[in-house]
C-alpha cells in the first residue's frame, strides 16, 4: 500500500504561509542567483568556478514588520528584534512549533518548495541531531516525492544525505541549478574546524584544493533545523551552524528549548482540540503490591551533573507512614542506609557499598550482599508487573483489531524496552534465542488468540506476529551480540534504515508483523500512524520522555487505501504504563508544560497575558489585539482575580451569584458563550469599545 498526503489541511498551510509571508516584497522567483566561488574572500583566488546560490532577503526593518504581522495573526508573542543583541547568530532564525504527529516534516518540506516557487530559493540544508531522525527525513522525502512533484508542476529537485566519502555531491549542491536538499547530521560538521578529524573542513584534492564547507557557504543556504533543542545546544554546535553561512534558519520542533522569533504555534492542547492527534488513554498495569515485602527497585543510575565524578542512583522502596505503607523514591549515594529512609527494621543491612554506572552493567550493591541491577527489583513484583503489561497490550490489540479490521485499518503495538537481552540474545553460532519478553509474549498471545471472541481473527502464529529492531555486533557474518546503543552510533544506521524502510510495508494486512519490540533509543525519529498501543517496559527517567515515547503513536491512522482516518471513536492511543495512572498522568502533564515553556511559565489552568486574543473585538469583525489582551489581563491582575504568574486566586469565584469581573468603562461583557479549552476565562466573550 502507498501512503497518501492531503495538501488541503488548513493548519499545515497556515504553518507554511507563516514562513513564506516573512519575505513578502522580495522579487518573484527568477532563474537563479549566480555566485562566483572564487570571488568569495574565504576561498581565495584559485579558480573561476561558477555556482548557483540563494538570492538575498529583505533588510531587518522590513523583516521585522512582516514578522509582527504574522505573529499578530497567529497570536504568538511579538519579537523586539529579528536578530537580538547578544545572539549567538548574526542571521535571522524563525521557529515553528508543531506537536508530534501533526506533520512537522511534511510542513517544512512543503515550505522548501513554496520558497522556491515564490522567491527562487534553491539551496536548502536540513540539519538533524541523530541517525534516527535523519532516516525519518529521508524516508519522508522518498514517500512524498510524487506528491510534491504533483503540487509544484513536476519541479526538478535533488536530495541526498551528506557523506564524507562522496564529496562530489557537495560540489553538485553548489553548482546545480535545480532545487538542492542536503540532509546532514550535526556531528558531521560540528567538530572544531582547526582539527583534522572532520572531512568537511579539510582541503581536498578532488575539490581543487578547497574545503567542502566552502562550497556550502558560498551558496548562502536556507538551513532547516529539525529538533533544534537537540542540535545547537552548545557553543560548538552554534558555531558549526553559523559556519554554514545560512541566509536564514528555520527551526521546527514540538519541544523548542529556545523560541527564536516564533511564527507559528500548534501546541499539544491546540492539536488535541483540533483532533489532529489520537486521544490518549492509560491502562494502569501495576499489580497489587505486598507492602510486607522488602522491596528495592533500581530506577536510575548515573551522574547528577556534568562535573560530577561520583555516580548516584534512584531507587523505589516501601516506607511506613502514619497513613500506612507507601512507595517512596530515594536518592542513593555511597553509605546511604535505607533503614533511616523507611522506618522499617526489615531494611537492616541495605546500606550502599558500591554504585556502578558502567553502561550496560549498572547496579547497586548493599552491605548485606544484595545486588540490584538497573530496572530490576528485589523482593518486589517486577516480572509480574511486566508480564501483566504484555498481557494487557495483547488484549487491547485484539480488541482493536476486531473492531477495525472491517474498516481496513491494520493495528500495530509497540513495546519499549531498556535491555535488548530481555527480548532476544544470540548464541556463539549466531542463532537467536528468545529472552523472557519473547517467551512471555508467545505464551500470552497463544492463550489470548484462542479465546472464542478472538479465535481466527489474526491468521498468523505467535512467532510470526512479533519482531524487534535492534543494533548488533557482527563478526565474520555472524551476529555476536545485540546492543543497548544510544541511538547515535554507526551501528544504529542499519537498524534505522530497516525500520524506516518498513514503514509502509508494516501497514499491509498481509504482512504478519503486528507487535514491535524496540530499544528505548528508537523512541525518537520513528513513528507509524497505525500504532494504537504503546507498552513501556522500562522506567520513565528523563524530562520529556513520556511525551517523546507516546509521540511515536500519536499520528492519525490510515486505512488500506492509504487514506487518513478522522474518527474520534477509534483514534485512541492506549498506553500500558509501568507506573500508576496518577503518576503517568502527572508526569505527562509536567512534560507538556515544560515543552510549551521550558522556563516554567506555562502551567495548566494558568492564564498568560495573550490568552484573550481569540476574543471578539468591539465591532465583531475580528479578534482583539495582543496589546488589548494584555490590558484585559492587567485588569484581572489589579482586581486580584489572578496573581503575577497568571494563576487564579481565591478571589475568582465565577460560580457565585453576584460575581462580576467589574470591567472598566472601555471593556464591556457582551454575552455568555460556551466554554472553550483555549480561552482561560472561557465562559466570557469580551468586547472592546
Amino acid at each position: 500500500m502507498k501512503l497518501k498526503f492531503d495538501s488541503s489541511l488548513a493548519y499545515q498551510k497556515d504553518a507554511v504561509q507563516s514562513v513564506t509571508d516573512l519575505f513578502e516584497g522580495l522579487p518573484l522567483a527568477q532563474d537563479g542567483h549566480t555566485i562566483d566561488l572564487a570571488s568569495e574572500e574565504m576561498l581565495g583566488e584559485i579558480h573561476n568556478e561558477l555556482g548557483v546560490g540563494n538570492p538575498p532577503i529583505l533588510e531587518s526593518g522590513q523583516l521585522l514588520s512582516s514578522l509582527h504581522k504574522i505573529q499578530g495573526r497567529n497570536n504568538v508573542p511579538k519579537s523586539v528584534q529579528v536578530v537580538p543583541d547578544g545572539s549567538a547568530y548574526e542571521f535571522p532564525n524563525f521557529s515553528v512549533e508543531m506537536e508530534t504527529g501533526t506533520g512537522k516534516t511534511y510542513v517544512y518540506l512543503r515550505t522548501i518548495f513554496e520558497l522556491h516557487k515564490l522567491y527562487g530559493f534553491k539551496k536548502f540544508i536540513i540539519v538533524v541531531p541523530s541517525v534516527a531522525i535523519r532516516e525519518g527525513v529521508t524516508s519522508s522525502i522518498r514517500l512524498m516525492r510524487d506528491h510534491f512533484k504533483g503540487l509544484y508542476d513536476n519541479v526538478a529537485f535533488d536530495d541526498f544525505v551528506y557523506n564524507s566519502r562522496d564529496l562530489s555531491r557537495v560540489r553538485q549542491f553548489a553548482r546545480n541549478n535545480e532545487v538542492q536538499i542536503m540532509v546532514i547530521n550535526i556531528q558531521a560538521f560540528a567538530k572544531d574546524t582547526e582539527k583534522a578529524g572532520n572531512v568537511i573542513h579539510q582541503e581536498r584534492d578532488g575539490m581543487s584544493g578547497r574545503k567542502p564547507i566552502e562550497f556550502i557557504r558560498a551558496t548562502a543556504p536556507v538551513v532547516i533545523i529539525d529538533e533544534p533543542q537537540s542540535v545547537d545546544t552548545t557553543a560548538k554546535s552554534q558555531k558549526a551552524i553559523a559556519g554554514l553561512n545560512p541566509l536564514f534558519c528555520l527551526r521546527y520542533s514540538a519541544t523548542h528549548a529556545n523560541h527564536f522569533n516564533i511564527v507559528y504555534q500548534l501546541d499539544p492542547i491546540r492539536a488535541y482540540d483540533l483532533r489532529l492527534v489520537k486521544q490518549i488513554e492509560v491502562v494502569d498495569a501495576e499489580t497489587t503490591q505486598d507492602f510486607n515485602r522488602t522491596m528495592v527497585r533500581l530506577d536510575w543510575i548515573g551522574y547528577p551533573g556534568k562535573k560530577a565524578k561520583t555516580p548516584q542512583a534512584k531507587v523505589t522502596i516501601f516506607e511506613d507512614t502514619r497513613n500506612g505503607p507507601r512507595e517512596k523514591q530515594v536518592v542513593l549515594k555511597g553509605g546511604t542506609d535505607l533503614t533511616r529512609e523507611t522506618n522499617r527494621p526489615d531494611y537492616e543491612g541495605y546500606q550502599v557499598t558500591n554504585i556502578n554506572a558502567e553502561p550496560g552493567n549498572e547496579y547497586v550493591e548493599f552491605m548485606n550482599g544484595e545486588v540490584v541491577q538497573l530496572t530490576q527489583e528485589t523482593g518486589g513484583m517486577a516480572d509480574e508487573r511486566m508480564r501483566s503489561q504484555i498481557r494487557q497490550t495483547i488484549e487491547q490489540h485484539f480488541a482493536k483489531e476486531k473492531r477495525l479490521q472491517a474498516r481496513g485499518i491494520k493495528v500495530l503495538s509497540l513495546f519499549f524496552i531498556d535491555h535488548v537481552g530481555s527480548y532476544r540474545t544470540y548464541d556463539e553460532e549466531g542463532r537467536h534465542q528468545k529472552g523472557k519478553f519473547g517467551i512471555w509474549f508467545e505464551e500470552l498471545y497463544n492463550e489470548i488468540s484462542q479465546m472464542p471472541m478472538y479465535k481466527g481473527l489474526i491468521p498468523y502464529t505467535a512467532e510470526e506476529v512479533h519482531d524487534g529492531y535492534f543494533s548488533a555486533d557482527r563478526r565474520k557474518g555472524k551476529v555476536v551480540a545485540l546492543l543497548d546503543t544510544s541511538g547515535g552510533t554507526a551501528k544504529d544506521d542499519e537498524t534505522y534504515e530497516l525500520i524506516m524502510s518498513d514503514k509502509e510495508r508494516l501497514l499491509s494486512q498481509e504482512v504478519p508483523l503486528r507487535f514491535i519490540f524496540s530499544h528505548s533509543a528508537l523512541r525518537e525519529g520513528w513513528d507509524n500512524p497505525n500504532v494504537f498501543q504503546i507498552c513501556t517496559l522500562r522506567e520513565m527517567g528523563t524530562d520529556r520522555e513520556r511525551r517523546q515515547t507516546i509521540g511515536r503513536g500519536l499520528r492519525l491512522p490510515v486505512n488500506k487505501e492509504g487514506d487518513r482516518v478522522y474518527d474520534d471513536q477509534i483514534n485512541r492511543l492506549t498506553v500500558i504504563a509501568n507506573e500508576s495512572f496518577a503518576d503517568f498522568a502527572q508526569g505527562l502533564q509536567a512534560d507538556i508544560e515544560a515543552a510549551i515553556d521550558p522556563t516554567g511559565g506555562f502551567k495548566f489552568g494558568r492564564v498568560p497575558p495573550l490568552a484573550f486574543t481569540p476574543l471578539l473585538n468591539a465591532a465583531g469583525t475580528g479578534q482583539i489585539t495582543q496589546e488589548e489582551s494584555k490590558r484585559l489581563w492587567n485588569h484581572l491582575l489589579a482586581k486580584g482575580f489572578v496573581d503575577d504568574d497568571g494563576d487564579f486566586t481565591t478571589e475568582y469565584k465565577p460560580a457565585d451569584k453576584d460575581f462580576t469581573l467589574d470591567l472598566p468603562s472601555e471593556l464591556s461583557l457582551i454575552h455568555i458563550s460556551e466554554p472553550t479549552r483555549r480561552t482561560p476565562i472561557s465562559y466570557a466573550v469580551f468586547c472592546l469599545k
